[in-house]
């Protein structure tokens, strides 16, 4: 279990990190979400003792991270999948990483087998490895002293498609054994498929946390349909005193999805769509951190203006 309690840290008069204060459960993955210098990376740097905090404390296990003996058999860390020694190869980099926390060798092969790096690649010099392969190594290296909890900045930054697929499935798996995982990124989409409680910062703050059934449950509720008739299931609708307005080829109706479904059931109106019209977790990190965004803010507009 990890625990942040009122961490703070000042440059000069910038607040990078603004009395932030969580705790990331064994058993869940946490996904930390924020905009670019929202403060994401400086409170996982504080809590790997990478970054003194100004005040506030950060403890894994009931521990700062300094005190943890052989830090490395308790908890994985990922921050960087570029700072790694261009000149040795994927092997060297676990090899040296396995006999620093006194493993034997043969734990390097396992953790190459496990992040689907070949041998070939394993014999690679990392200064030829793609961003996905570096990324595959620094998991490899963060579970290689099969840690109790991972701490991973952005992760499935460079992956394809299927190495994202991979990820989640790897992070999961790990999760519901027990681990505990925090897990930064800007990949909503991901995130929400993964993490079972979210944290979302903005300007060194936490402006929002919780899972993803609570952080959009203050929403109004919204149905988005398409009919075969949708004239008539507008009215339908209105009939059980639910407002409805044109959207795109069907209708947004004031109500939430099963309202619209029992309406079109009564008036025998065939559904060719219907989904949720409520604010999703991006629309959501989007109001929430509307004054930390280059996009949209009126500077941008005149900027753009300026160019014209």
């Amino acid at each position: 279990m990890i625990t942040v309690q009122s961490l703070t840290k000042v440059y000069g008069a910038h607040r990078a990190v603004d009395d932030v204060s969580f705790t990331a459960q064994s058993g869940r993955v946490t996904g930390f979400l924020g905009p670019n210098g929202a403060g994401k990376t400086t409170t996982m740097r504080a809590m790997v003792g990478l970054t003194p905090p100004t005040s506030g404390t950060v403890t894994i296990g009931g521990l700062p991270y300094a005190d943890i003996p052989n830090p490395g058999r308790h908890v994985g860390v990922l921050l960087d999948a570029s700072a790694q020694h261009n000149g040795r190869t994927g092997r060297e980099v676990l090899t040296i990483g396995a006999r620093t926390m006194g493993l034997p060798d043969s734990r390097v092969e396992e953790m190459l087998d496990l992040v689907s790096l070949s041998g070939d690649e394993g014999k690679r010099r990392v200064r030829d490895y793609s961003l996905g392969m570096r990324q595959r190594l620094g998991v490899a290296h963060a579970l290689l002293g099969d840690p109790s909890v991972l701490i991973l900045d952005e992760p499935a930054n460079g992956l394809d498609p299927a190495g994202i697929r991979w990820m989640r499935s790897l992070l999961k798996s790990y999760a519901d054994r027990g681990g505990t995982v925090l897990l930064s990124s800007h990949l909503l989409h991901e995130v929400e498929q993964i993490a079972d409680e979210m944290i979302l910062i903005g300007r060194g703050k936490i402006v929002a946390q919780g899972d993803r059934k609570s952080l959009l449950s203050g929403g109004a509720a919204s149905a988005l349909v398409t009919s075969e008739d949708n004239e008539r299931l507008a009215k339908a609708l209105a009939d059980a005193g639910i407002a409805t307005s044109a959207a795109g080829e069907g209708l947004r109706a004031d109500c939430d999805p099963a309202a619209v479904g029992r309406a079109a059931l009564t008036a025998g109106v065939v559904l060719t769509d219907l989904r949720t019209g409520s604010a999703g977790l991006e629309d959501l990190f989007l109001s929430l951190t509307a004054d930390t965004q280059r996009e949209g803010h009126p500077s941008a507009a005149t900027d753009q203006g300026d160019r014209a």
